[in-house]
């Protein structure tokens, strides 16, 4: 016998109706890139559930423990194979109970049987099975209706297949199936909790980062890489755009008044990104701002950042308390990156007093009089691309 395949199942993706075989065949590409460093690694992909079958049993763990980070999986549970027997399916029983908790638990067997061939009715295999768990398992006490435990067992013409374990999956959609979205990445908590949110939705991320060096060191931009490896952990590859952002956030604070240049700063990010954007065929921005968290992020400031675009800009935290923001971000693991003490280019020329209500005429007029366009286009044409997840050969290489 043994434990080499698990059972994948959809939840939302199940209400799709006519769409639904796309939303699938994204989730099995997902799958098969999450985990194509496993040899031997197959997917088989059906109208209401997926299969996962592994050749190297000892891979099992491995997967059960990355699987919950690919969006598009409601449940999953590993699921052991045993031989047309019933001793055989008692031992398999018995292999599949040893890694629950079964202290004071309520249990019983279900079994399916398509196999009509196999000579032993339902109530056989229940007896056989049930009795030898209740054996060797005396706290356990049967229960037929919701009970804590419910081993499946499944007879099929190739054998018997059996689990107990639902393992909750990351649940949302297919990162791919909701189109491609730039995320403005900072080093901060926000933004690679709104490109969570933006890839649970669906949305595959291509990240841009703007860099000020002198004033930003090589420390914080190896703080936005850890962060563009959490999000690329998530079932897609994402692609990190790093601006070149001195000449420009330079000539703003020279041209702009000092408490309205955080609002000029985040505009002229925006008509970099659009360029950006253009150029990886995004379809909208996305960013971690959250209404009132800071004066850049006020009704009257956003409304004027948003007048220098027309592509949708997304904002998935804007109505997030910072607490519920803070408990994403250590959920998903990029909490402890997050707080490094790097400063980005917002946080180290952030000025004592910023406008919370700038007047967009006012910010438009002190911008008048330097032309930026050359800027925004030499800062777009300069950018550094890198994707992730990195390659580990790339990272060996980088050793020596």
């Amino acid at each position: 016998m043994k434990t080499n395949q698990i059972l994948v199942r959809y939840g939302e993706l199940s209400t799709k109706g006519k769409n639904r075989s796309s939303f699938i065949g994204r989730l099995r590409d997902n799958v098969r890139q999450t985990f194509s460093d496993i040899e031997g690694f197959r997917v088989k992909a059906e109208r209401d559930r997926m299969f996962i079958y592994l050749d190297d049993e000892a891979a099992m763990e491995q997967v059960l423990a990355r699987l919950p980070r690919v969006f598009g999986i409601q449940t999953f549970s590993p699921v052991t194979q045993a031989e047309l027997s019933l001793e055989s399916m008692q031992e398999a029983a018995m292999k599949v109970m040893e890694k629950l908790d079964t202290d004071q638990k309520s249990f019983k067997v279900s079994v399916k049987r398509p196999n009509k061939a196999f000579p032993h009715e339902k109530p056989e295999i229940v007896q056989a099975v049930g009795s030898q768990v209740l054996r060797n398992y005396p706290g356990l006490s049967v229960q037929m209706k919701d009970p804590d435990i419910d081993l499946k067992i499944e007879v099929r013409e190739e054998g018997a297949f059996m689990m107990a374990e639902t393992i909750q999956g990351a649940g949302g959609l297919p990162v791919g199936a909701g189109g491609k979205a730039l995320l403005m990445l900072s080093g901060g908590l926000d933004s690679p909790v709104a490109g969570y949110h933006m890839l649970k939705r669906g949305v595959r991320l291509e990240l841009i980062h703007f860099f000020s060096p002198p004033f930003t060191n090589e420390r914080a931009k190896e703080k936005v890489f850890d962060l563009a490896e959490k999000l690329s952990g998530f079932g897609s590859s994402v692609n990190l755009h790093i601006i070149p952002f001195t000449k420009l956030q330079q000539e703003v604070h020279k041209q702009v008044p000092d408490n309205i240049t955080m609002t000029s700063t985040r505009r002229m990010m925006m008509r970099v990104a659009d360029l950006v954007l253009e150029e990886t065929k995004c379809q909208a921005i996305v960013t971690g701002e959250s209404l009132g968290q800071v004066a850049s992020q006020t009704l009257e400031s956003l409304h004027a950042i948003n007048a220098v675009t027309h592509t949708p800009v997304l904002r998935p935290l804007i109505a997030m308390d910072k607490l519920d923001i803070i408990e994403t971000a250590q959920a998903i693991d990029t909490y402890d990156i997050s707080i490094r003490p790097f400063e980005d280019c917002c946080t180290i020329f952030t000025p004592a007093n910023p406008k919370t209500k700038p007047k967009l005429e006012k910010v438009e007029y002190y911008e008048n009089f330097v032309d930026f366009d050359e800027l925004i286009r030499e800062a777009a044409a300069e950018r550094e691309t890198i994707k992730f997840p990195r390659a580990k050969a790339a990272a060996f290489d980088d050793l020596l």
